[in-house]
């Protein structure tokens, strides 16, 4: 007999402070930790159901291991999922391999977020995505030269940023929601505020900061070699990340 899949967490309160800490990553529906720096479940359904409601039309630019994707199925949204990577696509398209009882849509498509002239102005309900911190990760490995995650130069990956944050606010709605998790990063030993910066593009753009949420990073174990480097080296490692929710008003 077929064991039936859970769609929920067992135990789950929406978040309602700056602060959010997820020590256990969910393992409900389809979801899997195995793609280097997706994010967490816990924080892809506390921002669908703050920020959206059923039958919105959602959009994750940067869809990764397909986290936002499988939420947003079990929760009856809509949802346009992009990446410029083949094998994104396809982790994508396989956990969205089980049912629901709604009637939620899901549109895979390979585009670069900087120009997705396939979606329309003002099509998209509510934006949510967790970009690359420049090469901190190298999801393609320098073989896909539309990756943003291949550029080290930190001036060079937020100028890119920008143009993800002017597309972004061109295929929103008016009084929706645009929410992005991304963290810092230290080039030579010196602290560099990655996120800050990415922020400041969106300003740019004309988006508002409605909330600058603090997530705390618990799949980086702070033992071993860091930590002694850490010392020897007198630097602090970097636990959180920061959660931007901007409003196009």
């Amino acid at each position: 007999m077929k064991k039936e899949l859970k769609l929920h967490p067992e135990i789950f309160d929406l978040e309602c402070t700056t602060v959010w800490s997820f020590p256990r990553r969910g393992n409900w529906a389809t979801h899997k930790s195995d793609w280097r720096g997706n994010w967490a479940p816990e924080v892809v359904r506390n921002l669908i159901l703050r920020y959206s409601k059923e039958s919105d039309h959602l959009l994750d630019c940067m869809i990764g291991g397909g986290t936002t994707a499988i939420e947003a199925k079990i929760l009856n949204r809509h949802i346009t999922c992009v990446d410029v990577n083949d094998e994104a696509l396809k982790r994508t398209a396989k956990a969205l391999e089980f049912e629901v009882k709604n009637n939620s849509r899901q549109r895979i498509k390979k585009c670069d977020a900087r120009d997705m002239d396939f979606i329309k102005n003002e099509e998209i309900d509510f934006i949510l995505t967790h970009p690359p911190y420049a090469d901190i990760i190298k999801y393609s490995d320098g073989k896909l030269a539309d990756d943003l995650s291949n550029i080290h130069d930190l001036d060079s990956f937020v100028g890119e940023m920008e143009k993800v944050a002017k597309e972004l606010y061109r295929v929103l709605r008016k009084g929706k929601c645009c929410a992005v998790l991304i963290g810092d990063t230290r080039r030579n030993k010196m602290y560099q505020p990655l996120a800050f910066k990415v922020m400041d593009k969106f300003l740019k753009q004309g988006f508002l900061l409605k909330e600058d949420i603090i997530k705390r990073q618990h799949n980086c174990t702070a033992t071993g070699f860091w930590v002694n480097k850490s010392k020897e080296s007198n630097f602090l490692l970097i636990m959180h990340e920061h959660l931007f929710v901007f409003q196009k008003v």
